[in-house]
This record gives C-alpha cells, structure tokens and sequence, in this order.
C-alpha cells in the first residue's frame, strides 16, 4: 500500500510535522500533527458508540471473538482536492500522504459509518457490535458461532480473493468442478470488473471452505492396476475431468478418486461446437494428466457419444486433425 509520495518543493501548499508512536509491543503508528486542520474542520455528527453502552447491553454469551480490521484507517483514499491538506515535512524531505492517516477529525466517523453499512445486516440480527474498526461476535452455542465467523471472514477487496484463491487453488486437484465453483470470485480479479461480492460469489467462497475443511474422497493411484479417465465439458462449466481407479477398500473393491482437474473454456473456445469442445477437453485432459496416465492402462468415459468414433471421423477442421493426431 502507497502510503505517502515525495513532492517538491514547489507543490507546497500547506504542511504539518508527523508524529510517531510507539506501543508496548515496540510496533510504531505513524501520526500527524493536525490540530490547525483540525480547527479548520467542520464536524462528522455520525454517532460513535459508547464503551459503556455496549457494555451494559452486551448478554452473556458461552462465547466471544474480538477481531481487529488491519490498517482500516489506512485502507481509506483521500479525494485528490484534499491531499495538499495532509502534507508532511521531516527531515527526509516533503511527502504527501495517499490514505487517511490517524490524528484526522473526522476519521473515526468516518470508519464507523463505513463498518456500520458494511455489517448491517449482522449488528441488526444482534450477534454482532462494531466500534470503530473493531468487532465482537457472540453466540449462545459452538454451531451458531461458527457459522457467524465464517459469515464475517469473507474477503472485501481483490487482494484478500487473490489470496484466499491462491490458497484454494493449491488443493484444485482436490476438489471436483473447482474451476466452476470459483468462476465467479475470478471475475472480481479483473481491473474492468466492479468489485461486488452478491451471494452467488458468497456461496462460491462458503463452498469451497466447505471442501478444504472435510475429508477429501481422494486415494493414491496404484499403478499396477488400470485407471478410468472421466471427461465433460460444456458452455456454463467448462471443462473437467477426473481419474478413477478400482480398489480394495475395507475389504471390498470400490471405486475411488485419485485426482480432479478443470479449468474454465478461453473466449475462443467458447465457439466451439459440442463435439469439438468435448475433443478439446479429452487432448487438455491428456495433457494435463500425462504424469499419471502415460505408460499405464487407461479407459476414458465421456456422454458424448460422437466422440467415441473420433478416431475414424473425417473432417477438414485442423483443431480436430491435430488432436486426433495426439490422441492416436
């Protein structure tokens, strides 16, 4: 995060002396010193919660989380008409802050209306309070509780998606259609789409902690015995596929999972027809799972049923030439 720019000399307008304090565990705020701003300032009235108000109000719950926003202060822009008001002078030079900074008059009203629209909905169903950029959670049972903490821990910016996606997407050959399931949180990565998390990309991110935090259906492969290649694709999905392998399991023979991959169609693809887009995710399928399938015994599975005769098709198309060049 860019907190300050050097200015020159010329662009001085107004500057102020920064302060810096140091906390008990030897971390430092960094502050300005902006009482002549702050004189100058007409008051935010948006009411900040009493401590002791929240206190006498607050039930007994079983249990209780504190969270702490990190840097709420600083996540906050300033228009540029009124960066030359926050202008700093210090022995390195005359710098220009870039985000709200703490000592501003108005900006604890400002956090607490941001975090009071942010989480309306949870400090009206009252299993929630915010004070400034702080928040407590509180429920009666283990179940309940949970659930509010997940509702609460949902990334609200790009980089917290490309961060929880990254983690995700190390465990994709975990997760059966994560390509799918994740479609919509990918889109927000994009510098032309608005950042707006609906309850399609709420439900997208609940699923797939959902299935990092069970059990994976997943086995390793044994290589003495043949593999199943399941494949499928299609406009809405995409493509993806599956390797599955027959095997004693508690005494019994079954079939199980030993990897899941997909993975979203290009924009050219998306033209393809039915067939040449079924072919198109066989060869990607290969591919991809040439370590695993390479040398050993395999059958591949598909519902689309032109595809079983590909390799004695005829036809003019080069992607469908090609690939049936590689399959063979």
């Amino acid at each position: 995060m860019d907190f300050i720019r050097k200015i020159g000399h010329n662009e001085i307008v107004k500057i102020t002396t920064p302060v810096l304090i140091t906390w008990h565990d030897g971390k430092s705020s960094f502050c300005g010193d902006f009482i002549a701003l702050n004189n100058y300032t007409e008051p935010d009235r948006y009411p900040i919660p009493r401590i002791p108000l929240f206190l006498d109000n607050l039930p007994k719950p079983k249990y209780v989380n504190k969270m702490d926003c990190m840097k709420s202060f600083h996540h906050n822009g300033f228009k540029p008409k009124f960066k030359k008001l926050v202008r700093i002078i210090f022995h390195m030079g005359l710098y220009e802050l870039t985000r709200m900074p703490f000592g501003i008059k108005n900006a604890p009203a400002h956090i607490q209306r941001m975090m009071d629209t942010i989480f309306q909905e949870e400090t009206l169903k009252s299993w929630m309070v915010v004070y400034i950029d702080d928040i407590i959670i509180y429920s009666e049972t283990w179940e309940d509780h949970v659930n509010y903490i997940d509702r609460v821990l949902i990334p609200k910016n790009i980089k917290e998606i490309q961060s929880s996606l990254g983690f995700a997407s190390y465990y994709r050959n975990h997760i059966q259609n994560f390509a799918y399931i994740t479609s919509s949180l990918y889109k927000l990565c994009s510098k032309y789409v608005v950042l707006e998390i609906t309850q399609e990309r709420r439900d997208s991110y609940g699923r797939i902690k959902h299935e990092l935090t069970n059990e994976p259906f997943i086995i390793l492969p044994d290589f003495e015995l043949p593999f199943k290649l399941y494949i499928d694709a299609s406009y809405s999905q995409g493509l993806g596929a599956a390797i599955h392998q027959r095997q004693i399991v508690d005494g019994e023979p079954r079939e199980q999972v030993i990897c899941y991959i997909s993975r979203q169609l290009k924009y050219s693809e998306a033209r393809y027809e039915a067939t040449q887009t079924e072919c198109l995710c066989l060869v990607w399928a290969l591919e991809k799972l040439r370590y695993s399938l390479e040398g050993a015994v395999f059958e591949f599975y598909t519902d689309c049923t032109s595809l079983k005769s590909l390799l004695n098709l005829k036809t003019t198309n080069r992607h469908m030439l090609r690939w049936k060049i590689f399959i063979q």
